[in-house]
């Protein structure tokens, strides 16, 4: 068992409160606007974001390295009576096939390097959904070092090639109060000076 492996596996089964239902906030508000189809859930953990996905009629991948994970996950999908492709695996090792998803989400898990391969997985007119923790001045929870945190603009230019549909840095508050410095960007694989748009909901929440 690798280091990460065994590192994911041991914060699992000590884990110390209730596990979250919601997905990440950005799947949830703009979810009416995403391209149904087959989805891909990197670094899945407890599943909130997959089982979002496949409670809504899509056909979900997910993947994480750590088999309590998998484990938390699948059950919870067999409790909803839900239909989700579990696969234990650090994203180093998997491979997935290019053109296959019509949604990709990445939330919470330092992907810059993963990020050409997960694209190049996007269907035509597919869109990647991405949200993680940045490096900031301020005190603010999340990762204990910056090695896990994105400097300001990193997600941002790693997806230029994709058509940024939005890109937001912001601090903003957990459930439990605490103040987080996150990136949140939305980019489909599409190509072209004229485009179509979404219309999202102004719910307050991006600029």
């Amino acid at each position: 068992m690798n280091d990460d492996r065994e590192r994911w596996n041991e914060r699992y089964e000590k884990r110390d409160r209730e596990l979250r239902d919601d997905p990440v906030g950005v799947l949830e508000r703009r979810i009416e606007t995403l391209p149904d189809g087959r989805a891909l859930d990197v670094a899945t953990g407890s599943g909130r974001n997959a089982l979002f996905l496949a409670e809504r009629g899509y056909d979900v991948d997910a993947v994480d390295i750590a088999d309590e994970a998998i484990e938390t996950a699948r059950e919870r999908a067999d409790e909803r009576g839900l239909d989700v492709d579990w696969t234990r695996a650090d994203l180093a090792e998997f491979d997935p096939e290019p053109g296959r998803y019509d949604l990709i989400v990445v939330s919470y898990f330092a992907a810059l390097e993963y990020l050409p391969d997960l694209k190049e997985a996007l269907a035509a007119g597919g869109v990647l959904v991405s949200e993680h923790h940045l490096r900031s001045s301020d005190p603010v929870a999340g990762p204990s070092t910056d090695r896990y945190r994105y400097r300001s603009n990193d997600l941002l230019r790693a997806c230029l090639d994709l058509t940024v549909l939005s890109y937001t840095e912001r601090q903003r508050s957990t459930d439990d109060g605490e103040p987080v410095a996150v990136a949140t960007l939305v980019a489909r694989r599409s190509s072209g000076g004229t485009q179509s748009y979404p219309l999202v909901p102004d719910d307050g929440l991006e600029p």
